[in-house]
């Protein structure tokens, strides 16, 4: 079972968790082409993730994330974002809220190990999946440009 308290947990500080990925995004050198997205946009995006986490592992269904993705992804094509920093603004994300959950110190019982496994697989899908489907709208979006 996927610890639901370590994702409520994220849930409950998503309004922090999106500020802190902002500042990662402003300051890493493998995201320096997100300025062109407005900081409001990138904040609205972290932000519903980590908000909604829990309806993103447990309810969503692939097609939706697919969806979600690609719109994502063609977006960030029309804004010109290098494909490159798309795909490491969705890996900064994962890493975000990993180096997040070490702050807070969760590894207290097997039970709860086996747990934030279940937790780290999920997250692993759901991302993994996410850049894919991204990176096939920005070049859906790149290729209907062209034509």
């Amino acid at each position: 079972m996927i610890a639901l308290r370590l994702v409520h947990l994220i849930e409950n500080h998503s309004d922090e968790l999106a500020l802190g990925l902002l500042r990662k995004f402003e300051t890493s050198s493998h995201t320096h082409q997100l300025h062109r997205v407005p900081a409001s946009e990138l904040r609205d995006r972290s932000y519903e993730i980590y908000h909604n986490l829990s309806e993103w592992l447990l309810h969503k269904k692939q097609n939706e994330i697919e969806r979600r993705y690609e719109e994502i992804g063609a977006r960030r094509a029309l804004q010109d974002v290098p494909l490159a920093d798309v795909c490491w603004a969705i890996v900064l994300t994962k890493e975000h809220l990993w180096d997040f959950l070490e702050q807070q110190g969760f590894l207290k019982s097997s039970v709860e190990i086996l747990g934030e496994l279940e937790l780290l697989r999920l997250l692993d899908h759901f991302f993994d999946h996410a850049v894919c489907y991204a990176a096939r709208g920005y070049e859906h979006a790149r290729e209907a440009r062209m034509a």
